[in-house]
C-alpha cells in the first residue's frame, strides 16, 4: 500500500501540473499592448490613463528598479467565445515567488474605477460570465517594477534598495496577455484534487480515510481523458463527491478563517509604495467579498485605511460599502503593527489612541483585539496598556520563530508588570500567510498545545507581508474543507468572533507572567542607530510640545497645536512600524526616516520655543524651563524659574597617568587608557567598579549572523572580542571633564567623561564616526555589584530580568531592551546606567577570580554593520549619550533617565516664575504627559503611573481651578463604574498599585 501512494502522489502530482491546470484556460487569443513609462515617482491616477502609450509586445522588457509603467491592453472576444467565461489573463513576469516581493500592478477600466490587483498568485481579471462574443474590451494597468530585493539564500549586500542607488536597468519581461476562456469545471477539479491531494499526505500511513482518498483520486485520474481534460473534467469531479461529502468527526479541531493580508508598512519598499500595496490588495478583496458571500477579510493599521481614504478615494469608496455591510472588518486597533518593545510609554498609548479613534471616527467600530502577527517580541508593560486602550484581547504569531525554546501555549492569559491579564491567541497554524494548505490545516491541529480544554484557533489566510490578500483558490479550499472528515474544520468568521468563541471555552486559561520575548531577531535593538535616535528624541520632544503648549494654553492664552500635533504623532507611530524602528528595512526607508525625523525636530522645536517664549514673556532674564516628571536644580517639575547653585568639581592628574575628577559626591579615576578603573561613592564608601576591572570599555565583536543580517545576532558573537584599549589622547576638556579619542578598523571614537557639579552621575558622550563591516560595537560597564537580577525600564514600569542563565529560557535572552535606563542594586546600594538613544543591552556575571564575589557586568549595545537589507547600514558619524549613577534606587534611574533625555532649556524673559499646570508630591508617581483634550475642550489630561513597582499615595495639585474631574481611558473617555479621585479644590489625592496607569481629564472652571 505505501508503494501505491507513491505511485498515486506521483500520478497525481504530473498529471495536475502537465494537463489539468493548464486546460483552466483552453482557449486564449493576445491582447494588443501598448505602454507608457512614467518619469520618476508615480503620477496620479488620471494622469497614468491620460498618458499616450506606445506600443510593446509580449517578451519585451520593462520596469527600471522603483519606477512605474502604464499598461494599456485592448482586445475583442471571439464570437464563437459567446456563452462562456472569458477573462483577461495578465503577467507581468511574475515568477513563482510570494506575491509582493516583485512587480505588482493594479488594473483600471477606462473610467479610473480600479478592478483589482495584479501578482504572481492572482494574474486574473474577469471580463464576462458569460460572454455574448464581440465585446471590446480595454484595461489600463498601473504596474510598478518593484525589484526583488529578498533571495533568502544567500542574503546578498544589493544596491536595488534605494532608487538613488539601484540604477535604470529593465527588472521584469513582459509575459503573457491574453484573453482567454476560463474553464471552472476544470479549475473546480484543480481544486478539489489539491485538497485531497493535500490532506492524503498528512493522514496516518495505516488510515483508513487515507485508503479511502487514495482509491478516490486514483479513480478520478482514471476518469481524465489526457487529450480532453475539457470534456472529462465533470466525470472525473464526479468520482471524488463521496470522499467530500464525509463530514469532519464532532471533536475535529476548529479553525477560524480570517481573510488577510498583513503588509509591512514599509519593508523591502519605501511608504509610498506601501500606500500603492495596499490600494491593490483592498482593491482585490472588496471584487472577492462581493463574489464570495461566506469570506470576511480583516485589515489592521489605521494608517493604511487613512493612505486608502487620502489617496485612492476610488478605492475607499469600496472599502467603505464593505465595512458597512461587515466583511471587511477594522482589526487590531492601532495606527501601525508597531514594534513594542523600542517605543515609549506615551508612544505605545498613542499607537491605539490614534488607530481606535481613527475606526471609530470613520466607521463606529471599536476593536477589541491587538493584532499584532509579525512584532518581534512584546514588552512587559503592554497588557495594561492594551487594556486602558479599552481591549481585551490579543493576536500574535511571531513567538512560534523563536529558536531555542518551545512556547508552552496557543491560547493562555498573558499577564503584564501591573498584573493585568490579557486573552491571548497565538495561531498553531504558525504563519500569518496561511493558503489553506491542507499541511497549513493539519499543523494547527497537531501543533495546538491545548488540547483537551480548548480546541479553537485561528487561521489569518491571505498573502501577507507585501500584499495580495485572500485568493479565489484559498476560499474554494476552505469550502471544502468547511466539513471534512480527516481535517480539521474551516469557517470564515471575524476576528471578534474567534476569540469570544475561544474564550468562552477556555475560561481558566494558564497564565503567562512577565515579556513575551522572542528568541530571534535580538539585533534589531541596534541595527540603524539614526532610526532609533530619531525615534527616541521626537518622542521626548512631543512630551515638552505637548506640556509647554498646554500650560501656555492655561496660562497665558497661546493657541494650542492640535492639529500639527495630531499629525506629528501620526507620523512619529508610522516610523515605529516593526520593520523601520528596528532598523530591518532597505536603504530608502531609513533614508527618509532621517529626513523625517530632521523635520519632526524642527517644527516640535518651533512649537516648544513659540509656547515657552509665550510663558516668559518679555525681558532680559534667563528662565530654566524643566520637561523633566522631576525637580532639577531648584525647578519644579514641569515648570520654570532660576536655578540653584549646584557646587563645583574639580580635575587633577593621576599618578599612573590619567585623572581624576570629584566633585565631593563621587571621585573617578580615568587612567591613562581612557578607561574609568573607579568611580567612588564618597557618602556610601563603596567602589563601583570592580576590582581589577575598567569601565567604559568599548568592546567590537564580529558579526554575521547565520540569517537575517539587520535582524538577528547569534550568541556565538561573543566567542570572539576585541577590547578597544589604545588611545590616541586623554586630555583634559572644559571643565571637570576627559575627552579621549581612539581609532579602530577603518572608524574613530570620541569621548567626552564629565562630573558635573553637584550630580551624583558621570556623564558619557560617546561620538563614533563608523566604517566597519559586519562588526558589533558595544560600551561595557563591570559593576562591584552582587545581583540575580536587574531592572531595565519598559513602558510605564520597569521589567526584572535574571542575570544568571540557570534555564535555556533565561540564557536565550542573551540581548535584550531596555528604554532610557538599566538599573542592578543589592540591598540598600544599587547602579543605574542611563541613556538617551540606545535599546539592546546585555547582563551577565562572573565570578572575581580573587574571593567569592561576582562581576555584574552591564553593556550597552552602540553600533552594528549588517549588510542587508541596507548595505551601508550605520555607516557614518552618530553621537550617544549615557551617564553611570552610583548610589541610585530605582526611582533614582528613572529620574536620572528622564533628564538625559530632557535636558534643561533657557530662555529669555521677564524672570517671573511658571508653575506647572500639575504637580506631585511623591516621586514613585511619574507624569508622562500633560496635553489638551484631543476633541478642543479644553480640558486637561494629565497621564501617570506607578514607577517603583510598589503601591504609593500621592497628591496631585493642579495649577488652576478644576472643574469636573474624571478617571478616563487613554481616549480620554471616562471609565464606566470608575469615579474620580478624592479632591480638596484643587489637590487630588491617588493611590496606586504598583505600575498602576491612570488618566485624568481635568475640567477648567
Amino acid at each position: 500500500m505505501h508503494d501505491d501512494r507513491r505511485l498515486v502522489e506521483g500520478r497525481l502530482k504530473r498529471v495536475l501540473d502537465e494537463r489539468i491546470r493548464p486546460a483552466v484556460y483552453p482557449h486564449s487569443v493576445p491582447l494588443d499592448i501598448a505602454v507608457w513609462n512614467a518619469p520618476g515617482e508615480p503620477v496620479p491616477v488620471a494622469e497614468g490613463l491620460a498618458a499616450e502609450p506606445e506600443p510593446t509586445a509580449a517578451g519585451s522588457r520593462w520596469g527600471a528598479p522603483w519606477g512605474t509603467s502604464w499598461f494599456r491592453v485592448t482586445g475583442t472576444v471571439p464570437p464563437e467565445w459567446a456563452g462562456r467565461t472569458v477573462e483577461a489573463i495578465l503577467d507581468l513576469g511574475f515568477d513563482e515567488n510570494m506575491p509582493g516581493f516583485q512587480c505588482e500592478g493594479l488594473v483600471y477600466r477606462p473610467d479610473g474605477t480600479p478592478v483589482k490587483g495584479l501578482n504572481p498568485r492572482n494574474q486574473w481579471v474577469r471580463i464576462a460570465a458569460p460572454a455574448e462574443g464581440g465585446e471590446e474590451v480595454r484595461l489600463h494597468i498601473e504596474a510598478a517594477s518593484n525589484p526583488v530585493i529578498l533571495d533568502y539564500h544567500p542574503f546578498l549586500p544589493t544596491q536595488l534598495g534605494d532608487k538613488e542607488t539601484a540604477g535604470t536597468a529593465p527588472q521584469y519581461r513582459l509575459e503573457r496577455m491574453d484573453l482567454a476562456v476560463f474553464d471552472e469545471t476544470v479549475w473546480q477539479l484543480v481544486i478539489d484534487l489539491e485538497v485531497l491531494g493535500e490532506l492524503m499526505q498528512e493522514l496516518p500511513e495505516d488510515s483508513g480515510r487515507r485508503h479511502e482518498i487514495l482509491r478516490a483520486v486514483d479513480r478520478a485520474l482514471d476518469a481524465v481523458d489526457l487529450q480532453d481534460v475539457n470534456g472529462t473534467a465533470a466525470a472525473a469531479r464526479a468520482e471524488l463527491e463521496a470522499v467530500l461529502a464525509a463530514p469532519a468527526h464532532d471533536s475535529a479541531h476548529r479553525v477560524s478563517a480570517v481573510g488577510h493580508a498583513h503588509i509591512d508598512s514599509a519593508w523591502l519598499w519605501p511608504l509610498r509604495e506601501t500606500v500603492r500595496k495596499v490600494a491593490r490588495t483592498t482593491s482585490n478583496m472588496t471584487a472577492l467579498l462581493e463574489d464570495e458571500p461566506d469570506f470576511v477579510f480583516a485589515m489592521s493599521q489605521a494608517q493604511q485605511w487613512a493612505w486608502i481614504k487620502e489617496h485612492r478615494p476610488e478605492v475607499w469608496a469600496k472599502v467603505k460599502k464593505a465595512v458597512a455591510d461587515g466583511r471587511f472588518v477594522p482589526t487590531g486597533g492601532m495606527w501601525v503593527e508597531s514594534d513594542t518593545n523600542m517605543p515609549g510609554s506615551e508612544a505605545m498609548a498613542r499607537q491605539f489612541v490614534h488607530g481606535k479613534r481613527f475606526f471609530l471616527d470613520e466607521f463606529g467600530v471599536e476593536n477589541d483585539e491587538a493584532w499584532l502577527p509579525d512584532t518581534f517580541g512584546f514588552a512587559a508593560g503592554l497588557p495594561q496598556i492594551i487594556k486602558a486602550a479599552g481591549a481585551k484581547w490579543l493576536l500574535t504569531q511571531k513567538i512560534s520563530w523563536s529558536q531555542t525554546n518551545k512556547f508552552p501555549h496557543h491560547t493562555f492569559q498573558w499577564e503584564g508588570i501591573d498584573g493585568t491579564r490579557i486573552f491571548t491567541h497565538f495561531p498553531p497554524v504558525d504563519t500569518y500567510n496561511c493558503a489553506m494548505k491542507g499541511s497549513e490545516i493539519a499543523h494547527a491541529a497537531r501543533n495546538f498545545k491545548d488540547k483537551g480544554v480548548a480546541r479553537h484557533s485561528l487561521a489569518p489566510t491571505g498573502w501577507g507581508d507585501g500584499g495580495g490578500g485572500t485568493t479565489r483558490e484559498m476560499i474554494a479550499k476552505a469550502a471544502r474543507l468547511r466539513n471534512l472528515e480527516g481535517s480539521a474544520t474551516v469557517q470564515w468568521e471575524t476576528p471578534a468572533a474567534f476569540f469570544e468563541k475561544a474564550e468562552a471555552e477556555y475560561p481558566n486559561a494558564p497564565v503567562w507572567v512577565g515579556e513575551l520575548y522572542l528568541e530571534l531577531h535580538r539585533a534589531t535593538l541596534t541595527s540603524q542607530a539614526g532610526t532609533k535616535q530619531g525615534n527616541r528624541r521626537s518622542e521626548h520632544l512631543l512630551r515638552e510640545a505637548e506640556l509647554w503648549a498646554a500650560t501656555a494654553a492655561v496660562r497665558a492664552g497661546f493657541p494650542y497645536p492640535y492639529e500639527e500635533l495630531d499629525r506629528i504623532w501620526k507620523t512619529v507611530l508610522l516610523h515605529q512600524f516593526h520593520d523601520i524602528l528596528p532598523g530591518s528595512s532597505i536603504a530608502w526607508v531609513h533614508r527618509e526616516a532621517r529626513a523625517t525625523y530632521a523635520a519632526v525636530a524642527a517644527e516640535l522645536n518651533g512649537i516648544i520655543g513659540a509656547a515657552q517664549q509665550a510663558l516668559a514673556g518679555d525681558g532680559g532674564r534667563t528662565l530654566v524651563f524643566n520637561s523633566a516628571p522631576h525637580p532639577r536644580a531648584g525647578v519644579a517639575a514641569g515648570g520654570a524659574g532660576m536655578p540653584v547653585a549646584a557646587g563645583q568639581s574639580a580635575i587633577a592628574a593621576r599618578a599612573d597617568g590619567g585623572f581624576v575628577l570629584d566633585n565631593g559626591l563621587l571621585r573617578v579615576e580615568i587612567d591613562a587608557r581612557g578607561l574609568v578603573v573607579s568611580v567612588y561613592d564618597i557618602a556610601a564608601g563603596r567602589e563601583t567598579v570592580a576590582p581589577g576591572h575598567a569601565a567604559n570599555l568599548p568592546q567590537l565583536h564580529a558579526d554575521f549572523p547565520n540569517m537575517w543580517d539587520a535582524w538577528d545576532v547569534d550568541e556565538f558573537y561573543r566567542n570572539s572580542v576585541t577590547d578597544l584599549t589604545d588611545a590616541e589622547e586623554v586630555v583634559p576638556g572644559e571643565g571637570a571633564s576627559v575627552r579621549v579619542g581612539r581609532r579602530f578598523g577603518a572608524s574613530r571614537m570620541t569621548q567626552v567623561l564629565t562630573l558635573a557639579p553637584g550630580e551624583r552621575r558621570l556623564d558619557i558622550d560617546t561620538e563614533v564616526d563608523w566604517h566597519e563591516t559586519e562588526k558589533f560595537l558595544k560600551l561595557a560597564f563591570p559593576l562591584d555589584v552582587h545581583a540575580e537580577r536587574y531592572a531595565s525600564e519598559t513602558q510605564f514600569g520597569h521589567f526584572h530580568r535574571p542575570t544568571h542563565t540557570n534555564t535555556s529560557w533565561e540564557a536565550a535572552k542573551f540581548e535584550a531592551c531596555n528604554h532610557r535606563f538599566v538599573h542592578v542594586e543589592e540591598p540598600g546600594w544599587g547602579v543605574a546606567l542611563v541613556n538617551d538613544s540606545t535599546y539592546g543591552h546585555d547582563v551577565t556575571r562572573a565570578v572575581r577570580d580573587a574571593d567569592a564575589g561576582t562581576t555584574t557586568t552591564v553593556r550597552v549595545s552602540l553600533l552594528r554593520a549588517p549588510r542587508f537589507p541596507d548595505p551601508e547600514t550605520d555607516q557614518g558619524v552618530h553621537r550617544f549619550r549615557h551617564a553611570l549613577t552610583p548610589g541610585a534606587d530605582v526611582l533614582d534611574a528613572v529620574r536620572e533617565g528622564y533628564r538625559i533625555n530632557l535636558p534643561e532649556r533657557r530662555v529669555t524673559g521677564s524672570g517671573a516664575e511658571v508653575a506647572p499646570l500639575v504637580a506631585v508630591d511623591d516621586d514613585a508617581v511619574v507624569v508622562t504627559a500633560v496635553k489638551l483634550a484631543d476633541d478642543g475642550s479644553g480640558d486637561v489630561i494629565v497621564r501617570f503611573h506607578e514607577a517603583r513597582g510598589g503601591r504609593a499615595r500621592a497628591r496631585l495639585t493642579f495649577g488652576f481651578e478644576v472643574g469636573s474631574l474624571a478617571v478616563t481611558d487613554l481616549l480620554e473617555r471616562p471609565l464606566d463604574g470608575t469615579s474620580a479621585p478624592e479632591r480638596d479644590g484643587a489637590v487630588v489625592s491617588v493611590a496606586l498599585r504598583p505600575f498602576e496607569l491612570v488618566t485624568l481629564r481635568a475640567g477648567r472652571a
